[in-house]
């Protein structure tokens, strides 16, 4: 193929495919600036009625619930994705007052008593207050990184678990901040998905690597823009010229937009297609290939730290009989001293947890835990290595070949009331295994739980919005978009290299 015949091929690979991604591309990058800023717009949410009905609350679904417990006779202390409620008999009670506003600020992890006060963990910080409080106070743990996962006791201290360190305070003043030991037989290295999501997102790099990605989200939105002119702006001219019989300014309009589109493409082409080709191999089916995959760590970026558990800690505990702790990590569960010095031991059998982590891990007995996540609810005995499934009560088989990454029981949270276990399912809310009588979801909660401008920012990125329109094929939509915007970026490109005749107006 001639030069003239390859210019032409890539001037239709960028023209048509060009046209059609261009408002995919600009939902891309504005929802990607917002996800990159999730702290400075955490007060910003979106009502729930205006989305699809599968965002909206139902029977507790979608994690309103993460788990809960007495705080009296009759009465129960709820939280989740809605914040804090309290349920007394079928009357709740608003429990947020003193949580920054935003919904996504009300997010909570954990909560338990301790030493006469209620103590949360939220996506931001530590809160405490004593009961009859007005409303809560954050607590100073003195932390750089507030994305705090979990709580437990250990005797008369509080365990504050972040995703990346542990946390230990006696009296809520002082903390004392620790790196957990790295595992046996660890080597520093990264995993490919945790790589290629930092580099997406810029983290990668700090500061200056989210500024720099937010800029190609701006640069994005600039060339969808001054293409979508440079498509119908000759036909504008024309139009006009057979009219009035004078085109005026729009063909220097038309020049000029043309030579900034080329030349912010040309700059920022290859930053663009290194970025969406991370983007593309974060989500289904790509994704899978690389899930498992190891990589060097690139000197100098944030995933260069000496911590071995740099954004993998899920939940913890501690055994009082066995005297270890137990974690459930990204990597798996593991076994660490009471002194946090020795290499922490993976679990020689380990109960299944699904990809997007441990939702639920409660002492049952003095050796026994109940595990839960997306891959179902299990009973698990790390003495012995066994998990029952908790509502069938049959020994859990590890599936041979391929198997589905979630269970009919996608559990988002657990409580166990007095006599009752209640069971929260993402899609379903409040199981119908639960042991208890149903109770329903107010209207009140519902009103007062939108969702927030990062989850909604999300779910657009993502391609989740579409879901409740195209089905399962919606695990299709990133990586066609993902492709087209890289034959539309590497064809402009080509366009820009190769000598290419001057268009005629």
């Amino acid at each position: 193929m001639d030069r003239k015949s390859l210019l032409q091929t890539f001037r239709k690979l960028h023209k048509w495919p060009g046209v059609i991604i261009t408002l995919f591309a600009i939902h891309f990058a504005i929802s990607g600036i917002v996800m990159n800023h999730r702290s400075l717009l955490s007060g910003f949410d979106l009502s729930r009625k205006w989305l699809p009905k599968s965002y909206q609350y139902n029977n507790w679904n979608q994690a309103a619930v993460r788990g809960g417990f007495n705080i009296g006779k009759d009465s129960l202390l709820i939280f989740g994705n809605i914040g804090a409620w309290i349920k007394e008999n079928d009357h709740f009670t608003d429990y947020n007052k003193g949580l920054p506003h935003g919904i996504d600020n009300r997010k909570i992890n954990q909560a338990l008593q301790f030493k006469g006060q209620v103590v949360i963990a939220t996506q931001f910080g530590l809160y405490k207050r004593h009961l009859k409080d007005e409303s809560w106070s954050l607590a100073p743990t003195g932390l750089n990184d507030q994305r705090l996962v979990d709580l437990f006791i250990k005797q008369d201290t509080l365990i504050i678990l972040t995703r990346d360190q542990l946390v230990k305070s006696a009296d809520l003043k002082t903390f004392e901040i620790k790196n957990l030991p790295a595992p046996d037989g660890y080597r520093k290295s990264a995993g490919l998905f945790n790589t290629l999501w930092e580099l997406h997102s810029g983290e990668l790099f700090g500061t200056i690597g989210k500024l720099l990605v937010d800029l190609l989200g701006v640069v994005t939105i600039a060339l969808a823009v001054t293409g979508l002119i440079h498509f119908f702006l000759p036909n504008i001219i024309r139009n006009r010229k057979r009219v009035t019989g004078n085109s005026g300014n729009l063909p220097a309009t038309f020049k000029l937009n043309l030579k900034w589109h080329n030349v912010v493409g040309y700059v920022f082409a290859i930053f663009l297609i290194i970025n969406t080709t991370a983007g593309i191999f974060l989500r289904p089916p790509l994704l899978i290939p690389i899930l498992n995959k190891k990589v060097g760590i690139i000197p100098g970026s944030h995933l260069d730290t000496n911590n071995p558990w740099h954004d993998k800690l899920r939940k913890g505990t501690w055994n009082q009989q066995l005297g270890i702790y137990i974690f459930s990590t990204a990597d798996g569960f593991y076994a660490a001293d009471e002194r946090l010095l020795s290499p922490m031991i993976p679990s020689y059998s380990q109960p299944p947890v699904s990809l997007m982590g441990c939702n639920v891990f409660e002492p049952i007995d003095a050796t026994t835990y109940l595990v839960g996540s997306f891959s179902g609810l299990y009973t698990w005995n790390p003495t012995t290595g066994r998990s029952f499934d908790f509502f069938t009560n049959k020994i859990y088989q590890e599936p041979t070949g391929m198997a589905m990454p979630v269970s009919d029981h996608m559990v988002a949270g657990y409580i166990r009331d007095f006599n009752n276990n209640w069971v929260f399912d993402y899609n379903q809310g409040l199981s119908e295994k639960s042991s208890g009588k149903n109770w329903q979801m107010p209207e009140l909660i519902k009103q007062n739980s939108p969702i927030s401008s990062w989850n909604f920012a999300l779910e657009i990125h993502t391609g989740r919005v579409l879901e409740p329109f195209i089905g399962i094929f919606y695990l299709l939509y990133i990586p066609i978009a993902g492709l087209c915007v890289l034959m539309v970026l590497i064809s402009g490109f080509m366009i820009w290299l190769l000598p290419a005749r001057r268009i005629q107006i």
